[in-house]
């Protein structure tokens, strides 16, 4: 667990239970956390796999590759109209977290 992902949860205003939650999750998928652009992110074998982040009416959890993501729940979203790789989750609940981690 890094240090500055500490205190980026701590200060979180709107989103800490689901920021944390989503912490959890992805620390037991075996990513190791590392901080980056401001943001928890998650890497495998150096590589950037996920990265979370606040936004004014939701929490994310993001993917830098997701478009090569099997998604047959369709529960990826782009965050952009001109996005190409990258995909998202949005969340507003602790409890759609709990609901999708067994995806």
């Amino acid at each position: 667990m890094h240090p500055q992902v500490d205190e980026f949860l701590n200060s979180a205003k709107r989103w800490q239970k689901e920021l944390r939650k989503l912490r959890t999750v992805v620390l037991d998928s075996g990513l190791t956390e590392d901080w980056k652009w401001r943001s928890p992110c998650y890497v495998w074998e150096g590589s950037n796999v996920a990265i979370l982040a606040e936004l004014k009416d939701c929490c994310t959890l993001g993917f830098f590759k997701g478009a090569l993501l099997r998604d047959s729940q369709r529960i990826l979203s782009k965050p952009g109209k001109n996005t190409r790789a990258a995909r998202t989750i949005r969340f507003t609940s602790v409890q759609e977290i709990v609901d999708l981690e067994p995806v």
